[in-house]
């Protein structure tokens, strides 16, 4: 089950199942267009096997930018990242 919450029409938390089989996982990366050996500091703990869980995210960027009227929730963000700058 999937939980958000929003504030003045953006979501700033979002809850649900995450990924936990390895081979998903890789073939879900793959799916995006994205290389795999690029996640590997994050997808090598799932070879080993990863129990089923869940996981809340509060975007607090996506809060201080509405709050503050930001036009691009990059700007409220520190070390922004995207599918090209993934550490710092």
């Amino acid at each position: 089950m999937v939980q958000n919450l929003l504030f003045r029409g953006i979501e700033i938390t979002t809850g649900g199942q995450r990924i936990h089989e390895y081979d998903m996982l890789i073939n879900n990366i793959k799916y995006k267009g994205l290389s795999p050996e690029k996640y590997e500091s994050y997808t090598s703990i799932f070879k080993y096997g990863m129990p089923p869980h869940g996981g809340l995210a509060i975007r607090l960027e996506r809060i201080t930018a509405q709050l503050i009227g930001l036009e691009n929730v990059r700007e409220a963000s520190l070390i922004p990242r995207d599918r090209t700058r993934l550490i710092p």
